[in-house]
């Protein structure tokens, strides 16, 4: 279900009782969190080493939620590492039409970015979205798909630390 998902930082397809190692399992209920599997809160794995991570690269970026939690990664995912309240992407649609085969998402994220360079993670990244970012948008971007097996790893950080100066 993809609108309960919060990763990169929730390695959600890991293992099913394999946490990862530096991890820590919480139980959320986040709105989109319906249908059957409702009865049970969904399980994000989060490490809470992510948050100091995050905010040093705050000194280079401009954080923001690209997560079809919206603003509710506020309140169920940034307290738990520690972040303070960040912008979110307001998805006009979720899910729906994306042009010529790219993720539904990166037409959205263009339009937030508008002409200033940028970085993105997420899980669903394809060449597809590469292409599409390169051809379109004016300035750099760096379009960094993660493996939703493993989420974040030290080499993620260094890459977006290196890739801002």
């Amino acid at each position: 279900m993809s609108h309960a998902r919060i990763s990169p930082l929730n390695p959600y397809a890991a293992q099913a009782q394999r946490r990862p190692e530096g991890y820590s399992t919480h139980r959320m209920r986040p709105t989109g969190w319906t249908g059957a599997e409702s009865r049970r809160p969904l399980r994000v794995w989060l490490n809470h080493t992510h948050g100091a991570q995050l905010l040093a690269l705050a000194r280079s970026y401009e954080l923001v939620w690209a997560t079809t939690w919206k603003d509710e990664a506020n309140e169920w995912i940034g307290p738990h590492l520690g972040l303070p309240r960040l912008p979110y992407i307001d998805w006009p649609q979720m899910h729906g039409r994306a042009p010529r085969g790219t993720f539904w998402k990166t037409q959205y994220i263009l339009e937030y970015a508008g002409e200033r360079e940028f970085a993105w993670i997420d899980d669903d990244i394809t060449a597809m979205d590469r292409e599409y970012v390169d051809q379109l948008h004016p300035a750099r971007a760096l379009l960094m798909r993660i493996d939703e097996r493993i989420g974040l790893v030290r080499g993620d950080f260094e890459r977006l630390a290196g890739w801002a100066a």
